[in-house]
């Protein structure tokens, strides 16, 4: 009984420490995502319009955003971001009108400067990339062949 209930524990153990190096990878990366923090404002809005990202850290593992799309004092446009660590892995959600629930995209690629999320069952678009230069942003979604760049500097 002794053996079974070490070799149980050794498992156990094994699987838990497994579990704990994953789990800081994860966390690891997603505390490289600590740059995108703050306001950003579009430089490439149609004439008349201003576009606003903003994100703020909510808890160690959810950072929340918005992005508004404004004609002087309309709105034209709001878009509820979230990226957070759920299963132990990064996600980024995007929760828009045109879609009946939000939307997640899962991290596929990080660097400490940029981001790449993947969800190759939605409609469009199925990657969003985002890439920091300097006090610049690039924020890219695409799939279907199709390709839309958004260009930011930070406030």
């Amino acid at each position: 009984m002794s053996k079974l209930y070490l070799s149980l524990l050794f498992a156990l153990t094994g699987h838990l420490l497994a579990g704990q190096s994953l789990s800081k990878k994860t966390t690891t990366d997603f505390n490289k995502l600590k740059w995108m923090m703050g306001t950003w404002t579009r430089t490439d809005s149609e004439p008349g319009q201003t576009g606003i990202e903003s994100w703020q850290k909510i808890s160690p593992h959810e950072f929340q955003g918005s992005g508004v799309t404004m004609k002087g004092a309309d709105t034209l446009f709001i878009e509820k971001l979230k990226i957070e660590i759920r299963d132990n892995s990064i996600y980024y959600a995007s929760d828009v009108p045109e879609n009946p629930k939000p939307v997640s995209f899962a991290l596929t690629e990080i660097t400490e400067s940029g981001f790449v999320c993947e969800n190759p069952q939605h409609d469009f678009p199925k990657k969003i990339s985002y890439q920091l230069s300097g006090e610049s942003l690039k924020a890219t979604i695409s799939g279907n062949g199709k390709s839309i760049d958004y260009f930011f500097v930070k406030n």
